[in-house]
């Protein structure tokens, strides 16, 4: 099986934070002990790439017989496997797999709103074949984890149990593990009783714990980010402040880092760093060495692609029964076209309105107006919008895919202050992608990004039903609908927890995928736009426009004069820029889609193209990408085309 190399998003950042991403290259003395560390991480429920995840396992265990299978939390929620199963389907193939540990990552905390509380959670934890653990998460408020929890590091421990650390013997060396989940639980999920300690506190308490026990090669399986905000945790600044840890597995931001981070201590021994991305896209492999004194003497880090691999036949056929359920709900209709493609790619519902956005909002105001009238605006927390709804027929699954929480209604009656602080939290981060980004409906308004956060919103305006504005009161009371998470105070909205906390917040149910379904159903077709209800404006400077630089390239430049990246919507047209500032014109791929842009102007194009260096033809989406493979029904025909984009004859 060959390997993959990605080039780590991360890598930029390591060098500035004392850190290195080279390969040890020490050759083992006798008396070393090699060991292999296999892991994944943020995989939310993709369980259709476990299969291909075996055969690459199966593999290196047969090449490295002193090896741990490891995984650094998130297995919940993100696909209509988990919907429908609620991690029966990831349990079962893990449980296959021989998994040595796992830690928890917050979204294994997403149904604690529910009825039921943590009654799925309670049930993969006893279901597993392998140990959880985490030095810093308490279940104790929570009985329905009584039993399941031991306070200790220890090396008798057993399948479904909860640790705060295990030692594992390979090959008669001792190796501790112990666990870490990010701080930022309580404001990003539904936690419930669950209580969250500091991780470097837990951090230290754990290596100290191993040392007394003799244990001298210790790994922290964490879920705390690798380059995540320091004001919470991250996995760089746990290498810094903690020394004794020689191998960190992380997860929770999601980073393909194909090469190890390195960090030296203040004993000038490594501790490195590794994460495999998200979805199960990779199996992260590390090979590391250590001295007879638990000191690590060289390492190397990998990721194997899982696309490339073989699915393994037996992992396959017990995936299958799900899979089919999975497909016969993917392919329920709600009766519902949609004209447009529906916006929902991350990085777009975390840093400005988008068309599903709009929809979304539209859909939960009005339900709740049909139960208080009184209710004049909605918002929704981008983070709560996990993919995108193509343009035809929208079915049931793409509807559950874009909302996989199920969270409920909820009616806030809040002050005119404590929505402008909301909006004022909601684009803090920004240009930062943030989980907390609001989208909204019944009302609009501006921000400007050049000033500090808690400064930047203005024009802030409640939208009456005949499109009549009026500027948000301070001190006026206003009913607001949003999901429950979100008016518990998740995603750090401290003035609607507090809300909550004093009575002003009504429950009337209804899951968020439900309420859109029913709005859309109302409305037959949808074609949402972008309407200027959340507008980007840096003091109301317009930008310097399109210039021919010394070079003859051609170019655009912001209001500061500084050249424009990425994607640029100007003069009614949208163009891309390479990261060195150059237009692109003709094909270009940008995050795995191609595009074509017009070899003149460098305008995007859409719809049918015939390319004018191969004369060969290919259909672009609204959106600019190109359809590759497959059949299209277009205008009443279905078309067939290429994996290359070309259309068959």
């Amino acid at each position: 099986m060959k390997s993959k190399w990605i080039k780590s998003s991360a890598a930029a950042v390591l060098l500035a934070l004392g850190f290195s991403s080279v390969p040890g290259n020490t050759f083992a003395a006798e008396g070393d002990f090699d060991l292999t560390v296999m892991h994944t991480n943020d995989t939310h429920s993709h369980v259709d790439t476990i299969p291909k995840r075996a055969t690459i396992v199966e593999q290196i265990r047969s090449e490295h017989p002193n090896n741990l299978l490891l995984d650094a939390g998130d297995v919940f929620t993100g696909t209509l496997y988990f919907n429908e199963f609620k991690g029966e389907a990831s349990l079962k193939l893990m449980n296959m797999l021989g998994y040595d540990a796992m830690t928890f990552g917050n979204h294994e905390f997403d149904l604690g709103s529910s009825p039921e509380g943590h009654q799925k959670l309670s049930e993969f934890v006893s279901g597993a074949q392998f140990p959880f653990v985490s030095a810093n998460t308490d279940f104790s408020g929570d009985g329905l984890f009584d039993g399941l929890q031991h306070d200790v590091y220890t090396s008798d421990f057993s399948g479904g149990g909860i640790y705060k650390g295990i030692i594992k013997e390979i090959d008669g060396e001792q190796v501790g593990i112990f666990g870490l989940t990010t701080e930022e639980t309580p404001d990003i999920s539904s936690v419930g009783s669950v209580t969250f300690s500091n991780y470097i506190s837990a951090a230290q308490e754990a290596v100290d714990a191993f040392r007394n026990q003799g244990v001298d090669k210790i790994i922290a399986l964490t879920h705390i980010g690798f380059n995540d905000s320091p004001v919470y945790d991250n996995d760089q600044l746990l290498a810094k402040n903690v020394e004794g840890i020689d191998v960190i597995v992380g997860g929770h931001t999601h980073v393909e880092l194909s090469e190890p981070a390195v960090y030296q201590d203040g004993r000038n021994e490594p501790t490195v760093i590794v994460q495999a991305s998200e979805y199960g896209k990779f199996l992260g492999q590390l090979d590391v060495t250590f001295d007879d004194r638990g000191a690590i003497t060289s390492y190397s880090g990998q990721l194997h692609d899982t696309s490339a691999a073989e699915a393994d036949e037996e992992y396959a056929a017990i995936l299958q029964p799900y899979t089919d359920r999975v497909k016969e709900i993917e392919q329920e209709s709600t009766g519902v076209t949609a004209l447009t493609t529906l916006d929902g790619e991350r990085p777009d519902v975390r840093t400005r309105e988008t068309n599903l956005g709009n929809l979304i909002t539209d859909g939960m105001l009005a339900k709740a107006k049909t139960i208080d009238s009184a209710t004049t605006i909605a918002l929704t927390n981008g983070g709560g919008i996990r993919a995108s709804i193509d343009e035809g027929d929208i079915t049931v699954g793409e509807v559950m895919k874009v909302m996989p929480f199920g969270n409920s209604l909820a009616i806030m009656e809040l002050s005119g202050a404590e929505i402008l602080s909301a909006l004022e939290h909601s684009v803090s981060a920004y240009p930062t992608a943030s989980g907390g980004f609001l989208h909204v409906a019944g009302m609009k308004f501006k921000f400007d990004p050049e000033q500090p956060s808690g400064e930047r919103v203005f024009d802030a305006s409640v939208v009456g039903e005949d499109g009549k504005t009026t500027e948000i009161d301070p001190a006026a009371m206003y009913k607001v609908a949003t999901n429950i998470f979100t008016a518990k105070g998740g995603d750090g909205y401290d003035m609607f927890g507090q809300a909550y906390a004093e009575g002003r917040v009504s429950e009337p149910g209804f899951a968020d995928w439900e309420m859109f379904i029913d709005y859309i159903q109302s409305l037959g077709t949808v074609d949402p736009q972008v309407e200027g209800r959340i507008t980007v404006d840096p003091g109301g400077l317009e930008p310097i426009g399109w210039t021919v630089q010394k070079n003859g390239k051609l170019s655009y430049l912001d209001y500061k004069g500084n050249e424009v990246t990425g994607w640029l919507e100007a003069d009614g047209e949208t163009f891309y820029f390479h990261k060195n500032g150059d237009l692109r014109t003709g094909w270009t791929k940008v995050d795995g889609d191609w595009y074509f842009f017009d070899a003149k102007t460098g305008a995007m194009k859409t719809g049918w193209l015939e390319d004018p260096k191969n004369g060969k033809t290919y259909y672009l989406h609204e959106d600019g990408k190109r359809q590759s493979g497959g059949q299209l029904e277009i205008g009443g025909t279905v078309y067939h085309f290429k994996n290359n984009g070309e259309l068959k004859n």
